[in-house]
């Protein structure tokens, strides 16, 4: 027989068994979580953006829920880029990473929940001993173990607050992820299909630039021209021709970027060229406040702050004892099939109760650290407010600007493309020297180029404010 184990009476079961359930009502009832109760981090926020521009028409409107449908990269109406955004979506190994680290969160959670409710285990031998000239001797056990620490003074309720604010942060950190993925995605394929219209453009100019040569030529031979003029007009056609070998070595590139983040090799992945519609959405512009809720990067933040809180709640709990119950049922036989004998059944109940007297103030140090580290999740929750708020400022004066030079730029374009073809005429007529016509040339190209990578920089102004403003994601309520 286990001398661990009594052998008790019916009546001493009975009265063991109620003043164990007893005492664990008791106990349970009498929890108190002595962690600090969590307030949300506060931060300034302006009543209204300060570079809205007053005026209409500087942005198309928008119908406000827009981006509340989330696939924002719908508003482009390019359903090139809304299959490259599917793509993203499945196959990008950023994203990959954040939903893996998002469901390791999520585990987490369970783990800690699971704290909270008693583990039972079960267990069981059989072994044979005996000695010289004796008879051996056979002993089996079985035994059902069962033990339970009630959560007396909120520790593993704080534990699973925690784990549940980092699991809420790492939601957000996928949002994040899939918002940043998909915004790079959109920069690289406008870029892509503008690099598109500009060697397009630089196509046209080489074969105008190839007719100037042979009339310079012929003018040449016929001794009308001078060779510089021939030499000038060579220079201009072969420097054009090297601008366009450069500009499809980043075309490539751009190729390259947006293969892999849809999840593919690069040797795999091909984009043919097509027209490029610069279309610069409406992107509606809330009040800041509904920016707390509508960045990812924000509400990681602040679950961070909730996180670090429940940290402060686990380390006071040092100052309070443990507490733990422990049961266990099992039988003990010299026969296997005597194992489930009601006499020979044994029981045991146990309450432990442990207490640190003295470590020297090290769990006043690891309040004071969980404080701390507190304060820096509060720190940096409001910087990134801060900076969330710089990054919207910064785009709707972007979108104003670009949007006052491109009148602009359109107007220089066209007055550039005149001058050209005045000196072209002038030349031919023997007014100018042909380094005029070089130089208006130039400057006409550079005019139309300009203005390509003008309407760029709008459209790649619209996603960057896009994603400055959240990209349609909202932040799920605190214990969803």
């Amino acid at each position: 027989m286990n001398p661990l184990f009594l052998r008790p009476t019916r009546a001493a079961r009975s009265r063991g068994v109620a003043l164990a359930l007893a005492a664990a009502v008791t106990l349970t009832s009498a929890g108190c979580a002595i962690g600090p109760a969590y307030e949300a981090p506060t931060a300034s926020v302006p009543a209204a953006w300060k570079e809205l521009p007053a005026e209409a028409g500087w942005l198309p409107a928008a119908p406000a829920d827009a981006l509340d449908r989330g696939e924002w990269w719908s508003l482009f109406a390019d359903p090139e880029l809304d299959a490259l955004a599917a793509r993203v979506q499945i196959s990008n190994q950023n994203i990959a990473a954040a939903v893996a680290s998002y469901t390791q969160a999520q585990a987490l959670v369970r783990e800690q929940r699971a704290a909270l409710f008693p583990t039972l285990s079960a267990s069981g031998s059989t072994r044979r001993s005996g000695a010289r000239g004796t008879s051996p001797v056979d002993q089996s056990s079985v035994s059902l173990d069962a033990a339970w620490a009630p959560d007396i003074w909120g520790r593993l309720s704080q534990a699973t607050r925690g784990a549940e604010a980092s699991a809420q942060a790492s939601e957000a950190d996928l949002a994040a992820a899939r918002l940043s993925a998909v915004g790079s995605l959109a920069i690289n394929y406008f870029s892509l299909r503008e690099a598109d219209a500009e060697l397009k453009l630089l196509d046209e100019t080489i074969e105008g630039y190839e007719r100037s040569q042979t009339i310079t030529r012929n003018r040449y031979d016929a001794g009308i021209a001078a060779q510089s003029d021939l030499l000038q007009a060579q220079s201009l056609l072969v420097n054009t021709r090297a601008e366009r070998v450069a500009l499809k070595r980043t075309r490539d590139t751009l190729e390259h970027a947006i293969a892999v983040l849809v999840g593919s090799s690069p040797a795999e992945f091909s984009l043919p060229a097509a027209p490029w519609d610069p279309v610069v959405p409406g992107v509606p512009v809330e009040v800041p406040s509904t920016l707390l809720q509508r960045r990812p990067d924000i509400a990681s933040a602040e679950r961070a702050v909730a996180a670090a809180n429940a940290q402060v709640g686990i380390a006071r709990t040092a100052y309070f004892p443990s507490l733990g119950l422990t049961a266990s049922l099992g039988s003990s036989s010299s026969r296997v099939a005597d194992l489930f004998n009601a006499s020979n059944t044994l029981w045991s109940l146990g309450l432990s109760v442990a207490q640190t007297i003295f470590d020297a103030g090290a769990t006043g140090a690891r309040i004071d650290a969980a404080r701390a580290a507190q304060d820096v999740a509060v720190a940096r929750y409001r910087l990134t407010v801060l900076t969330a708020f710089q990054g919207v400022e910064d785009q709707l004066t972007a979108g104003s600007s670009l949007a006052q030079q491109l009148v602009l730029r359109r107007e220089a374009s066209a007055l550039a493309d005149r001058v050209e073809q005045q000196f072209i005429n002038r030349y031919r007529s023997g007014q100018v020297d042909y380094t005029d016509v070089v130089t208006a040339q130039a400057s006409a190209l550079n005019a139309r180029r300009n203005l390509l990578q003008l309407q760029l920089a709008r459209q790649s102004s619209a996603v960057t404010l896009i994603q400055a403003l959240g990209g349609g994601w909202k932040a799920p309520a605190p214990n969803s």
